[in-house]
């Protein structure tokens, strides 16, 4: 406790006595200060015993010293002591009235009792209250640390609870909230998730400061980067003291600590995680298993999905989506609701922040929050992810491809920004195991092609079979292809001598079937039978063969697509 009124009265090398303000003895001092100046409220701070001897005073005039007790009141001062037997032989009436009146506690200071001696008893008491606090503090950080060490991030908040005689909570960087102590803080911290959404947009280290009706909470950020990776909330009765802020401090640096891995640490496991996918890419999930260990083991018992992620320009990513009849957002894998981690993760991509590391920290957070094993890996300029199937990684992905997509617009048009931005596209294979890794590798590849193609922020291997291969003829190398077979069709037909192009296109709707073609275009079968003839001289080809139909067909359905 810090030193009070009541501590200086009862202090007995001093001698001090009452005369005004008995129930205001509680108030703690800041310093004391002797001051003979008329007006000394200008050089107060608040908190101050202010010791005088009334030199320039008229401390017998009831009005003077009304108005003289009532400024020092409003200044914060929070007792007047006053030197008897010096100017006066006691405290004059008209300054007790006064203090009384003002509720201001007045201190009769004997003769032989020094102003000085007054001040050192206020510095020593400061000064030893100081040391308990940092004495205490380097205790409470003994006992958080040892906490840490045995029960981990819980046990950190249990003992850090009990410092500061509050609640403390642990949030993920999307506002979760991940662990508290007492239990029964669990329902207040979860009230501070938009606070804590609201901290992690600051740039790091942040902090500030709920006051509630019931309580007053301070939030911190954690992480040692520019985006926090957690935040911890400490809710206490009043404001902390200094001992208190000892504790919370050592609790932010240890907690940091258990959150940030250090760079060699991820280095190392980058690299077995590369060396695991390596291994699952080349067909052995046995050597791949006895690698990953502890640390990926689980993630290879169970099916498995695989991620393959890369950055294109916003403009190649952007090619002719509108032309995907099939597309209807990210993907299949059922989402849910954007999180508040990836939508945060969506404004910093928006911002210029790198998308890749932004997939990561979304889908590492959902999985963590579901104690999820999950294998990332930089492969090249791709980032590839192992995670379970239907699970929170998977759900993650399909949640963030999602907001990508919402952020850009409707899924595929050219969005009004302007400039060249990079964008994520995703590929996600079908469920696997360790032994058909390499497969899955193969449709995240054909789905991530397709998802550039389309546009799309994620596709799914499971759409392309259930999807049509006609909008992949919007390829510009495939409409080149077909406008150069179908060029001399549509010069023939130019100078009015004939419609081959829709005769054929009639002709091979109908399968060959005569009758029925000439029917559809109104003409009599044996003038389709010359048309046809006559594409065949033009083109060079026999309709016969059954490969020229399908290029041909494909060709017609590729010119019409690009002009309507």
């Amino acid at each position: 406790m810090p030193p009070t009124l009541a501590s200086l009265v009862h202090h007995s090398a001093l001698k001090l006595t009452v005369r005004a303000g008995e129930e205001r003895l509680d108030a703690p001092v800041r310093w004391a200060h002797a001051s003979e100046l008329a007006d000394p409220v200008p050089y107060m701070e608040g908190g101050e015993l202010l010791l005088i001897t009334a030199l320039k005073l008229d401390a017998e005039d009831p009005e003077a010293m009304r108005r003289y007790v009532k400024r020092l009141a409003g200044a914060g001062v929070v007792g007047l002591g006053f030197a008897v037997g010096v100017h006066y032989p006691d405290i004059p009436e008209a300054l007790v009235d006064a203090a009384t009146d003002a509720d201001l506690p007045l201190l009769a200071v004997p003769r032989r009792t020094p102003f000085l001696a007054i001040s050192k008893a206020v510095s020593a008491a400061i000064a030893a209250e100081q040391y308990r606090a940092v004495t205490a503090g380097f205790a409470a950080q003994r006992e958080l640390t040892k906490q840490t060490l045995s029960d981990g991030p819980e046990g950190l908040l249990l003992a850090l609870a009990g410092q500061v005689d509050g609640w403390a909570a642990l949030y993920d960087a999307s506002g979760a909230v991940v662990a508290t102590a007492p239990e029964w803080a669990t329902r207040r911290a979860a009230r501070l998730t938009a606070d804590v959404e609201r901290l992690r947009e600051r740039p790091a280290p942040a902090s500030s400061v709920v006051a509630g009706a019931e309580d007053r909470v301070e939030l911190h950020s954690l992480g040692a980067g520019r985006r926090p990776r957690a935040a911890l909330a400490v809710g206490t009765a009043s404001t902390l003291g200094t001992a208190e802020r000892y504790a919370v401090h050592s609790a932010i640096a240890l907690l940091t600590l258990t959150t940030e891995r250090s760079r060699s640490l991820h280095a190392a496991e980058q690299r077995i995680g590369v060396a695991v996918l390596r291994m699952l890419l080349a067909g052995e999930p046995d050597h791949a298993r006895t690698v990953a260990g502890d640390l990926y083991g689980g993630l290879l018992d169970a099916p498995f999905r695989l991620v393959v992620a890369e950055v294109a320009s916003a403009s190649a990513a952007r090619v002719r989506a509108g032309a995907d009849d099939n597309g209807d957002g990210a993907g299949g894998q059922e989402g849910g609701a954007a999180s508040a981690a990836v939508l945060a993760a969506v404004a910093d991509v928006s911002g210029g922040g790198d998308p890749l590391a932004a997939l990561v920290d979304v889908v590492e957070a959902a999985a963590a929050r579901s104690g999820e094993a999950l294998l990332v890996v930089p492969y090249g300029e791709r980032l590839v992810l192992l995670v379970v199937d239907g699970g929170a990684g998977a759900r993650a992905c399909a949640q963030y491809a999602a907001a990508l997509e919402a952020g850009r617009g409707v899924a595929g048009r050219e969005p009004a920004a302007s400039g060249e931005q990079a964008e994520l596209v995703m590929g996600l294979s079908a469920p696997a195991g360790p032994i058909a890794a390499a497969t899955a590798y193969k449709q995240a590849e054909q789905a991530l092609s397709v998802a550039r193609r389309r546009g799309r922020a994620l596709v799914e291997h499971e759409e392309l079979a259930a999807g049509s291969v006609l909008p992949l003829l919007a390829d510009d190398a495939v409409r080149a292809f077909a406008d150069g077979l179908l060029r001399a069709l549509h010069e023939h037909d130019a100078t009015g001598r004939g419609d081959l192009v829709a005769s054929l296109r009639a002709w091979l709707s109908r399968h060959g079937q005569w009758d029925a073609a000439a029917a559809d275009l109104g003409v009599h079968r044996h003038t389709l039978r010359y048309r046809m003839r006559r594409v065949e001289e033009i083109l060079g080809r026999s309709l016969d063969d059954p490969d020229v139909r399908m290029e041909l067909w494909l060709s017609l359905k590729a010119t019409s697509m690009g002009s309507d």
